[in-house]
């Protein structure tokens, strides 16, 4: 369908000027764009009602014991955190050479143990802590990295995420790309790090399984790709170390054992996907503001065993 002229040169106006404002705020120091941006998320919980409203609703699906006011209290944490996360990614430049300091890896061994095996590795992460960091601070420990990413309908701003990746050892794959398959499998063969985000449900290949108590769709793709290739699947998560601005993100890692030769495939590729979202599951659980709440994580309804789109 062809977008009228008025749509097109709206848009066009929208994207200058959001890049040229995405680069001013690039000159910030992290202090003051930390603060700055806990400033914005604070003010965007009152303001995005809408946004807000879904947020409350899905922490009351998932923490149905947890009394309204603590609820309440996580959503206004979880805005301020992703004001936070946003001025972190802009600000990258007055802190990068100390991001090793800034996210600190557990048991941060592991994936270099896992890369040496030659299989290559797949990184599976959410929409935790900072998602963007996580792959920044992986290629910073010497590991080849890769982000399978969906691309926008704004064609300067992903331009600009792909360049900030970059600068980061961060290649990015997108999902749209005729040539996709093709480059995992030469990321996967070469030994380098396949990166997927798997918080969401959203028009993908997946399986139901347990998510919050609940029936969740969700991604299948690991399963499948470690099954095809036999490449080890770890699970990261980040979170924020403490209460202050200035305190910086944590990343864990959990490697998820499966049967390379299973006898029934499609139960372990169940099993195995039902393992990475207990993984993330649990993360949420242990710092429910570091999650973006505002996602309809329950939003396909359930049929039996798997659903392919």
């Amino acid at each position: 369908m062809t977008i009228p002229l008025r749509k097109r040169i709206k848009r066009g106006v929208r994207s200058v000027v959001l890049v040229g404002l995405l680069r001013l705020i690039s000159l910030i120091p992290l202090g003051p764009a930390l603060r700055i941006g806990g400033w914005g998320g604070a003010i965007a919980y009152r303001l995005l009602g809408k946004t807000r409203r879904l947020a409350l609703a899905h922490l009351a699906r998932a923490f149905p014991e947890k009394p309204e006011v603590e609820r309440q209290a996580i959503a206004r944490q979880m805005f301020v955190n992703l004001g936070r996360a946003a001025m972190e990614i802009t600000s990258i430049r007055s802190y990068d050479r100390r991001l090793d300091t800034y996210v600190e890896m557990r048991n941060g061994g592991l994936p270099g143990e896992l890369v040496a095996r030659g299989k290559g590795v797949i990184f599976v992460t959410g929409h935790l802590g900072n998602w963007e960091l996580i792959a920044r601070r992986i290629a910073r420990a010497g590991i080849p990295n890769v982000a399978i990413a969906k691309r926008g309908d704004d064609a300067r701003l992903m331009a600009l995420i792909e360049r900030w990746r970059l600068t980061g050892q961060v290649t990015t794959l997108w999902r749209e790309d005729a040539s996709i398959g093709r480059a995992i499998i030469k990321v996967l063969k070469g030994g380098g790090g396949l990166g997927m985000l798997v918080d969401q449900d959203t028009d993908i290949q997946g399986v139901f399984v347990p998510f919050f108590g609940r029936l969740a769709h969700s991604a299948r793709a690991p399963a499948d790709l470690a099954l095809r290739f036999g490449s080890p699947i770890l699970v990261g998560t980040g979170h924020r170390r403490g209460p202050d601005a200035g305190d910086g993100l944590q990343l864990e890692f959990t490697e998820i054992p499966y049967d390379r030769d299973p006898p029934d495939r499609e139960a372990e590729v169940i099993r195995i996907t039902a393992a990475c979202q207990a993984v993330l599951e649990d993360a949420i659980r242990r710092f429910p503001a570091d999650w973006v709440w505002m996602h309809d994580r329950w939003r396909t309804p359930p049929v039996p065993l798997v659903t392919q789109r």
